[in-house]
């Protein structure tokens, strides 16, 4: 049972400036996944909150954070990569040279 990796996920379609700013999303939550926040806090408003209602709107908004999260991590590990990388070269050529 495998899980779904970042290059595979399909992305929400990204809500614009405008859309986010009507929903008065905070800023903290204007990122990738916003477009599946509207929709959900417009349901929790419609159900007061209820913890049983809007669960699949939820789901999906938090796979989508999670998938962001996931991102961001592989982002930084390439970028530790590529400077562990560059100064094994710079060792190397400083190695060289002297």
């Amino acid at each position: 049972m495998g899980h779904e990796s970042v290059e595979d996920y399909q992305w929400p379609p990204v809500a614009s400036a405008q859309e986010m700013k009507d929903a008065k999303l905070p800023l903290a939550y204007r990122d990738r996944c916003a477009s599946l926040l509207i929709p959900l806090n417009k349901c929790r408003h419609e159900f007061y909150y209820l913890p049983w209602k809007c669960i699949d709107e939820r789901h999906a908004y938090e796979k989508c954070e999670y998938m962001e999260f996931q991102a961001r991590v592989n982002a930084l590990k390439r970028q530790k990569a590529a400077a562990a990388r560059a100064a094994a070269e710079a060792e190397a050529a400083a190695a060289l040279s002297s």
